[in-house]
């Protein structure tokens, strides 16, 4: 299998970690992309809509976006289950994963608003529009850190890496007053020691 992604890539981190997790790691080659040219081939041949991660599975069959590439994975191996099988238990993974997206959408965002748009065209009620976004998850999370029994699932990934990419790209601000949730993210590191490996560095 081969995974097109870029190391700053929050959702290609989210693959990453969960191919650890499930030990198939040495099954998958990672291929870095560059999404930044309006049409890189390398790229939009196997996903028209131009994002990374794309995981290709069969030469050229590929699967899209990081939350179906994270379900195939966890169907390659039987444990640990990162998609509980049915049940509240599977509709909390995907809700806290849903959450967790959510805000890296928002964050994404923003930075795309700094780089891609001259100072004198930025949108204030826009902006604040997306930190409220990203806030309002992070206060919710704040009074109800998602615990889990023995591995981290899906959902813990992607917040996990969402609370990355805030660190990453958004200067860490979201721990200010938010100590239930660095925590929480501590016990993630010691869980997974690929996450901590992982980080991005700029």
């Amino acid at each position: 299998m081969q995974l097109l992604s870029h190391p700053f890539s929050p959702y290609g981190r989210k693959v990453t970690l969960a191919a650890a997790l499930k030990g198939l790691e040495d099954r998958i080659t990672v291929t870095q992309v560059d999404t930044n040219p309006l049409d890189n081939p390398e790229i939009t041949t196997p996903n028209p809509l131009g994002k990374i991660p794309a995981l290709i599975i069969d030469g050229d069959t590929a699967i899209f976006d990081s939350h179906v590439i994270c379900e195939y994975l966890d169907s390659l191996a039987p444990a640990p289950v990162l998609f509980p099988r049915a049940g509240v238990e599977r509709i909390r993974t995907l809700t806290l994963g849903a959450l967790a997206d959510g805000m890296l959408d928002a964050a994404l965002l923003l930075v795309y608003e700094k780089r891609f748009r001259p100072e004198e065209k930025w949108h204030a009620p826009w902006q604040e529009r997306q930190q409220g976004k990203i806030d309002r998850a992070l206060d919710l999370l704040e009074r109800r850190p998602p615990a889990w029994r023995e591995t981290p699932n899906y959902g813990h990934l992607t917040l996990a890496c969402a609370l990355g990419y805030l660190d990453f790209r958004h200067e860490g601000k979201w721990r200010v007053q938010r100590p239930g949730l660095v925590a929480w993210l501590d016990v993630v590191t010691r869980a997974i020691p690929q996450f901590a490996a992982s980080q991005p560095k700029a």
